[in-house]
């Protein structure tokens, strides 16, 4: 699909610049909304696709950086468009951003080369900004940072509210998305394979489940990234979980989880382009069966194309998966749970729904069995998996 965007757009290109008209050109290239629509180039835009969280952590090592390669020959081949990855490794081992604002080159030139191979190979990208977690460094290291320079901070929830971690952030921001690729040479503000940017990975702030912690760190820093990029969509990280602005909407959290995020007025902030939901209903019911996870996927996935209709955007599953580390587990049992969740993306997509596609965690490589965290496909290993996941890519593709 990306292929065809690209061609296309060459020819719009000749067109406008004859007429001074360069500008357009770059606009008329991003993945953009309609309503409750992906479009690009004025056209709805439909993908299925994929998270690979280590992409840039294998392409900083010349010894490992063909893995990406790799990944995005196999996708591209099973007709997916679309993968989800870190723009962030704070503090630790092999940093992007080794104290704030000081960056490593090479961990950079790993971003450069995972955004232009994904170019090479029709792949769009979303990149997550900073993790809720600890791995990878997290709002616990830009806490640590602060406290390091003599500020007083009781937990990691001040990540959201502390002015001088907020500012850590921002600088962050602004050195990502003004960065300019060292193959290509371009800007990634200005870069079209970068599908959106995402504020943070599952954000939580479990000290404030008023929601305003996290509904004011949102609209502050949505209002930010669009102040210096108004080319990319840019969404929120979101899991799902509903909070005070809607309370009888709460009673679809799983066991009643409350983390201190608001699907409904989170998405509502006009600077957030589209909805998302992860699924992991073997982690947030435990013990379960899997008939009583099956009807509660059914719940969760139709809540939110409702709530997704009601807020005017468009939507994503954007993580789900299934663990081979918990009892019961087989391969056809997780063939059988992609094949559900991709048929209630596609049932809403073909009903002109706000489903856009859906991305599955995760894809490994070869030889990372020692990253493994059970949910992993490696594609190469996977036939039947693979087969699920082409399907969905076909029918999906042929909506576009």
């Amino acid at each position: 699909m990306l292929g065809k965007s690209v061609a296309l757009n060459f020819i719009l290109a000749v067109v406008l610049v004859a007429c001074g008209g360069e500008a357009r050109v770059a606009r008329e290239s991003f993945v953009g909304t309609r309503g409750t629509r992906f479009v690009v180039n004025g056209r709805p835009f439909y993908f299925n696709g994929f998270n690979s969280y280590w992409l840039m952590y294998m392409a900083s090592e010349p010894l490992t950086k063909e893995k990406v390669t790799e990944t995005f020959v196999q996708a591209s081949e099973y007709g997916m468009n679309l993968a989800r990855t870190w723009a962030f490794s704070d503090g630790g081992d092999r940093p992007l951003q080794k104290s704030p604002g000081l960056y490593n080159e090479d961990m950079f030139k790993g971003l450069d080369f995972v955004v232009s191979e994904a170019k090479k190979h029709g792949i769009y990208l979303i990149l997550s900004l900073v993790n809720n977690w600890e791995g990878y460094g997290g709002k616990k290291q830009y806490v640590q940072w602060a406290r390091d320079q003599g500020q007083n901070l009781n937990n990691e929830d001040d990540f959201f509210t502390n002015p001088i971690v907020k500012g850590y952030y921002k600088n962050y921001v602004k050195a990502v998305l003004t960065r300019v690729n060292s193959i290509t040479g371009v800007a990634y503000k200005d870069e079209p394979t970068i599908f959106a940017w995402e504020l943070m990975n599952e954000p939580r702030c479990e000290s404030d489940l008023s929601g305003k912690s996290i509904q004011d760190w949102v609209a502050e820093m949505s209002t930010y990234v669009k102040s210096i990029d108004t080319n990319h969509l840019l969404e929120v990280g979101l899991e799902g979980f509903y909070g005070e602005s809607v309370p009888g909407k709460k009673q679809n959290n799983p066991g009643g989880i409350e983390v201190g995020t608001d699907f409904i007025s989170n998405n509502r902030i006009p600077q957030i382009d589209f909805t998302t939901i992860h699924i992991y209903p073997d982690q947030w019911i435990p013990g379960s069966n899997d008939e009583i996870q099956d009807e509660f996927v059914d719940k969760w996935i139709q809540a939110h194309i409702d709530d997704s209709k009601s807020v005017g955007k468009p939507f994503m599953v954007a993580e789900f998966g299934k663990s081979s580390k918990l009892s019961g587990y087989s391969v056809g049992a997780r063939d059988k749970y992609f094949g559900k969740i991709f048929d209630r993306v596609y049932s809403c997509a073909i009903t002109d729904g706000p489903c856009g596609g859906a991305l599955f965690w995760q894809v490994m490589a070869l030889g990372m069995e020692n990253w493994s965290d059970g949910y992993e496909v490696v594609l190469e290993r996977s036939p039947s998996t693979v087969g699920v996941i082409s399907q969905q890519s076909r029918r999906i593709s042929s909506l576009n």
